[in-house]
C-alpha cells in the first residue's frame, strides 16, 4: 500500500506559464494535490524551450509533472463557463498573468471570491499587483537586475552578473507555495480563502539578507565582493593545483587549524587576521597568502587534510558531477517517471522530504489538452 500524500484531495487550478507559477504548482502536485493545468490553445510558452527529446521540451517536462492539461480559450463563452465550473470545485488557483489581465478576462478576485468563498487565489507577477511598477513585464533577469542581486554578483570591478539559475522565478514559486499552505491553514479557522500577491522583485529582495542588513543598519551601498563573504573570512572558493575547493574557516578555531594544515602557523599571530572581523576587513591581504599555499597541492590532498582536521571544505563540482556524487545517489535526488508511450523520463526528485507523507512523482508532464475529455467528463459534460 502506498504512503498517504499530504495534500491528497486538494484541487489546484494552474493558469501559469514559464517557471515561477509552474514550479509552485509542481511542488503542490508532488505533495499529492490534483493539479489541472489550464493552458491557452497554443500552450504554455515553456513547451518551446530546448532541449527537446522526441519534440518534448525537457525543462517543461521537469516542472510540469503531476499535472493534467486542458486547453481553454477564455474569450470563448463556453470555455469561460467551463473554467467557472472548475473554480467552483477548486481549493487554489495560481496565476502569473500581468496584473489586471485575469480581471479583464472576467476572473478578478471579487468575482472568484463570490463564486467560491473558500478559494485561495495566488497571483505571481514581476513587481506585484500594486505600485508604480505593477504593469512592467517581469522576467527573472529583470527582477534580478531590479532587486540588487545582479549588481551584487560578479567581480568587484567588472560587469554585473546574472545568476545562471532563474533564482527569482524559483524563489517566488517557493514563497508562493508557502503562502498557499498558510492560506489553507487560515481557511480552516475562518472558512474563507484569500488572495496572495507575490512578486519576483520582492523574492529577489528577500534573498539579499546580508545586503539588506548592511543598507538598513549603515545607510550605505554594500560593495560588490565577488568571491568574498560580507561577514565571514576565510569563506570562499580557492584554486588548488588541479581544481577548486570551498573552505569555510571563519570560526577562530577553524582559522587556526587551517593555518596549521597549510603550513602557515604564523598567520593567526598577525594582527590583521586576529579575528573574523579583522580577516573580513583585510581579505585583500589574506586571500593571496592562502592561495599561494593551496596552489601547491591537489584538491584531494587538501580535502583529506582539511576533513581530518574538521574544517568545512568540499570540492567545487559541475552539475553533472553533483548529480552523480555518491551523496546525491544515496539521497535519491533523481528519479524516473513512467511514460507508457515514450518510456521512462529521468527527472529531479522532489526536494520536499516528509517522513510520514512523502512526495510522489505520479504523472509525467502532460501533452497539451491531453486530459480535456476526462476533465469535462468529471465536470459532468
Amino acid at each position: 500500500m502506498s504512503a498517504p500524500l499530504a495534500l491528497d484531495g486538494l484541487l489546484v487550478l494552474d493558469l501559469t506559464t514559464f517557471l515561477s507559477g509552474p514550479y509552485c504548482t509542481m511542488m503542490l502536485g508532488d505533495l499529492g494535490a490534483e493539479v489541472i493545468k489550464v493552458e491557452r490553445p497554443e500552450g504554455d510558452e515553456a513547451r518551446r524551450m530546448p532541449p527537446f527529446v522526441e519534440e518534448r521540451s525537457q525543462p517543461f517536462a521537469l516542472w510540469n509533472r503531476n499535472k493534467r492539461s486542458i486547453a481553454l480559450d477564455l474569450k470563448s463563452p463556453a470555455d469561460a463557463a467551463l473554467l467557472w465550473r472548475l473554480v467552483g470545485r477548486a481549493d487554489v488557483l495560481v496565476e502569473n498573468f500581468r496584473p489586471g489581465a485575469l480581471a479583464r478576462a472576467g476572473f478578478g478576485w471579487p468575482a472568484l471570491h463570490a463564486a467560491n468563498p473558500r478559494l485561495v487565489l495566488a497571483s505571481i507577477s514581476g513587481f506585484g499587483q500594486t505600485g508604480p511598477w505593477a504593469q512592467h513585464g517581469g522576467f527573472d533577469m529583470m527582477a534580478q537586475g531590479m532587486s540588487g542581486l545582479m549588481a551584487g554578483n560578479g567581480p568587484p570591478d567588472g560587469e554585473p552578473y546574472r545568476l545562471p539559475i532563474a533564482i527569482t522565478d524559483l524563489a517566488a514559486g517557493m514563497f508562493t507555495m508557502s503562502a498557499v499552505l498558510a492560506a489553507l491553514l487560515a481557511r480552516e479557522k475562518t472558512g474563507e480563502g484569500q488572495q496572495i500577491d507575490q512578486s519576483l522583485f520582492e523574492a529577489g529582495l528577500a534573498l539579499g539578507v546580508y545586503e539588506a542588513a548592511h543598507v538598513l543598519s549603515q545607510g550605505t551601498r554594500p560593495e560588490r565582493m565577488g568571491q568574498l563573504h560580507r561577514g565571514n573570512s576565510p569563506y570562499r572558493a580557492f584554486r588548488t593545483r588541479d581544481g577548486w575547493i570551498t573552505i569555510g574557516a571563519n570560526k577562530d578555531a577553524f582559522w587556526r587549524m587551517l593555518c596549521d594544515v597549510i603550513g602557515r602557523p604564523d598567520l593567526p599571530g598577525d594582527p590583521r587576521f586576529a579575528t573574523n572581523a579583522d580577516r573580513v576587513r583585510n581579505n585583500d591581504a589574506l586571500v593571496p597568502l592562502l592561495q599561494a599555499a593551496l596552489d601547491r597541492e591537489s584538491s584531494a590532498h587538501w580535502l583529506e587534510r582539511l576533513g581530518a582536521a574538521g574544517i568545512p571544505a568540499e570540492p567545487v563540482l559541475a552539475y553533472d558531477e553533483a548529480l552523480a556524487h555518491p551523496q546525491a545517489v544515496a539521497r535519491g535526488v533523481t528519479a524516473e517517471i513512467a511514460d507508457a508511450g515514450r518510456g521512462p523520463t529521468r527527472t529531479l526528485a522532489s526536494p520536499l522530504r516528509l517522513g510520514a507523507t512523502p512526495a510522489a512523482l505520479r504523472r509525467r508532464a502532460p501533452d497539451l489538452d491531453e486530459h480535456s475529455a476526462e476533465i469535462r467528463a468529471w465536470l459532468g459534460g
